[in-house]
């Protein structure tokens, strides 16, 4: 059995030399990234069981390399934070990301060898119980017409080779939902191989797309996926000279390794994910209209949470039993006015966002009951001011706010429609004009610059 694998990143030289050396005298096998570019890079070339990752580096934040990790990855790798001066909100961050734990510089090796083997712990039940459960939420759950219609749509689709596009908000499953079609369809016994659109760089893309054509080199992304799905996740991270590449590829349907002759096949299913209005930014400088014409002959689409909500109780229930069978958590069940908050709760970062939730309330454990105070408390997050107003959460606002909030949305989003034109407005919304401007004034909405009829 091969030692397990620890990733440690942190810009610190000296910090990172006394990891690997305590690491390794314990028989772990210690790779280091000195940066979130290296990180990313050591991660795509061997999915690690455990990283231990910095909070402040100068590049890149361990809390946006978590953000990002947490938003892409589904391989069940436990991510610990280290951090010499973190404070209570960064915690509650990370620990929203999917963070197994926080360790403190100065670092206490004692603490340091229990957290770490407690990690690979949690990360081996977790891998085992996807072995036995199927990936998290890899299957939509749910009664509601909605999750019938997208199961039906995901069955067919399964047995259709052609590329296929998954259009939908962050968080809201689309790996989960593309691993799924892998699973299901004619070549689930090849590797299902996940490129993470930001992680690569005009620098490196070709060696980490084709590989190299020296002994002992490991395979490209291509190569690798020969045989299986290769799933391209954010089409638009993807930088300019990455696009080109790929075009490239697919329209002659091979590649050459960096330093060979030969041409290779490029053998595997194409799946791939972007955000919605994808394909009206097409050709604006964010993804080439000829990429997306390979990518997109089949489009799915995947619907926010919020489009589902009445399914929240039941999939609420889902991750509990997931999280007290793989990580050995305790019960805990929601009451019924938990379980109506929630429905009615926005979700803006989606199933993502419900999946940590069920995780932290378990973790931090408490009555068997959780209780709508309880949920009040872990919701208690002020939604950021240029959320759209279906994200918003009005439920935590008092009765003015909330309908200030909603009045300062609807009206901005009705000038919208009415291409800035407040006499238009006026007549859309049934508002005397100066009563119109006066309630603008009100809400802050600044109409100055706005040329009336």
């Amino acid at each position: 059995m091969s030692s397990p694998h620890i990733l440690v990143v942190d810009d610190e030289a000296d910090i990172r030399g006394l990891l690997k050396e305590i690491l390794s005298e314990e028989g772990y096998e210690v790779d280091v990234a000195a940066n979130a570019a290296q990180a990313r890079a050591s991660r795509a070339r061997q999915v690690p069981d455990l990283v231990l990752l910095d909070i402040w580096m100068p590049d890149v934040d361990g809390i946006t390399l978590l953000r990002e990790w947490s938003a892409a990855a589904t391989d069940g790798c436990p991510v610990v934070m280290m951090s010499g001066h973190s404070t209570v909100e960064t915690a509650v961050e990370a620990t929203r990301l999917g963070a197994f734990d926080f360790v403190e510089k100065p670092l206490s090796l004692a603490k340091l060898l229990r957290t770490v083997e407690r990690a690979l712990d949690a990360g081996r039940r977790h891998r085992q119980a996807g072995k036995l459960l199927g990936s998290p939420l890899a299957v939509p759950i749910g009664k509601s017409r909605l999750m019938q219609q997208l199961r039906a749509e995901l069955q067919q689709l399964a047995t259709n080779p052609s590329p296929l596009l998954l259009i939908g908000e962050p968080g809201s499953g689309r790996e989960a939902f593309a691993r799924y079609l892998h699973e299901r369809g004619a070549r689930a016994q090849g590797p299902f191989v996940p490129l993470i659109a930001s992680s690569l760089r005009d620098a490196d893309a070709e060696a980490r797309l084709f590989g190299r054509e020296e002994p002992g080199a490991p395979k490209g992304l291509l190569e690798e996926a020969a045989g299986g799905t290769l799933f391209i996740h954010e089409l638009e991270d993807l930088p300019a000279g990455v696009q080109r590449l790929l075009v490239g590829v697919f329209e002659a349907g091979q590649f050459t390794r960096l330093g060979g002759a030969e041409q290779q096949p490029f053998r595997a299913r194409l799946l791939s994910s972007g955000q919605p209005g994808l394909e009206q930014r097409a050709g604006d400088g964010s993804i080439r209209r000829d990429l997306l014409a390979h990518l997109n002959v089949l489009i799915m689409r995947v619907p926010p949470l919020r489009d589902y909500a009445e399914d929240v109780p039941e999939l609420l229930r889902h991750q509990v039993d997931r999280l007290v069978d793989a990580d050995g958590l305790p019960f805990r069940r929601f009451s019924v006015a938990a379980q109506n908050r929630l429905r009615n709760y926005p979700w803006p970062d989606n199933v993502r966002e419900l999946r940590h939730l069920v995780h932290r309330l378990l973790i931090h454990g408490g009555a068997e009951e959780i209780r709508l105070e309880e949920i009040e408390r872990e919701l208690a997050v002020q939604t950021p001011p240029d959320e759209p107003l279906v994200k918003q959460d009005l439920l935590a606002l008092p009765l003015r706010e909330a309908r200030e909030q909603f009045e300062r949305a609807y009206l901005q989003q009705q000038l919208l429609l009415c291409n800035g034109k407040v006499g238009q407005l006026a007549k859309r919304v049934g508002m005397e004009r100066t009563h119109l401007y006066r309630k603008l004034r009100s809400l802050g909405v600044d109409f100055r610059n706005i040329s009336d009829e």
